[in-house]
């Protein structure tokens, strides 16, 4: 079930995202997620450029289509976590080393400094942050191929 939230959104002439409130007062607004590993579509809070909380969304799902499109829009234009689907090779299994990867958003190397970058979010999931502060995500380590996991385990 969508509610009518109490404010509205659109594009500006710059592209920029305008929330107009119940007061008629309109902003530029940036959506940003709460949660956005372990609960991307919950607990969005729009925000103006100076960080001043402008409405909070529940569930991005609870929004009418036209709005959660804007929201979903800009989201996506701004994040760029690419997921990690799998571990082709490692130039080494000391650090710095280079790592080819098969990511969602096609084969790529990052260069892993150390065994530090690799964070262990809630299980199964990690983050590996590269040389270029890139973050890239494994969702679940578990569900990797064998060579993938091998590979892996040797820098945990």
């Amino acid at each position: 079930m969508t509610a009518t939230p109490d404010f509205r959104l659109h594009r500006d002439g710059f592209g920029r995202l305008i929330f107009t409130g119940g007061d008629g007062e309109a902003s530029e607004a940036l959506p940003v997620r709460a949660f956005p590993i372990g609960a991307p579509d919950d607990g969005i809070a729009l925000v103006d450029p100076h960080g001043h909380e402008l409405a909070w969304i529940d569930r991005l799902a609870d929004l009418p289509a036209e709005l959660r499109g804007l929201v979903e829009s800009e989201l996506a234009s701004r994040e760029f976590m690419p997921v990690i689907e799998r571990i082709v090779e490692v130039s080494s299994f000391a650090t710095p080393s280079t790592w080819t990867i098969v990511t969602d958003r096609g084969e790529t190397k990052l260069i892993l400094k150390g065994e530090e970058d690799i964070r262990r979010l809630a299980a199964p999931a990690l983050l590996i942050a590269d040389s270029n502060g890139i973050q890239y995500l494994i969702r679940d380590r578990q569900a990797l191929d064998a060579g993938s996991r091998k590979i892996l385990d040797r820098f945990l």
